[in-house]
């Protein structure tokens, strides 16, 4: 739990590291703001396998996604980004995600989230979060 209002009701699930690339970078000299979104899908990505995520025939899609920039990042350098989620609904939770730089973990560069819901991947159809990830998710 956190004190920040956003996270408030959300549980911290999963911790990522990974490399700033200089390729992540744009003419402005700072990382793209696009790339940030390809961090989180990473780190998402990351929780997921993490947990054993292979349900046959149900997947998770993104519905909606959104990223708040406060401080730049630049080349070279490591990122931490710790991954919180709420509680389920039936077929959906959301994904709260803080993104920092390792050698200075007090500065905020971004704060990024999404939508997801879980679906069965024949019908297209939403579908009950699995129980086993459900309890994962609940603070």
């Amino acid at each position: 739990m956190t004190s920040d209002p956003i996270l408030s009701d959300k549980k911290l699930v999963h911790v990522s590291r990974m490399p700033i690339r200089w390729g992540d970078m744009d003419a402005m000299g700072h990382v793209n703001n696009v790339t940030y979104f390809r961090y989180l899908e990473q780190a998402r990505i990351e929780w997921y396998s993490s947990i054993g995520r292979e349900h046959a025939g149900s997947e998770t899609v993104v519905v909606s996604c959104y990223c708040h920039y406060y401080a730049p990042v630049v080349y070279p350098g490591n990122l931490e980004i710790k991954t919180y989620a709420g509680s389920p609904g039936r077929s959906s939770f959301e994904i709260v995600q803080e993104i920092r730089r390792t050698d200075a973990p007090d500065v905020l560069c971004a704060l990024g989230g999404s939508k997801v819901v879980w679906i069965d991947i024949e019908t297209g159809k939403s579908m009950p979060v699995p129980s086993e990830v459900r309890q994962l998710m609940t603070p």
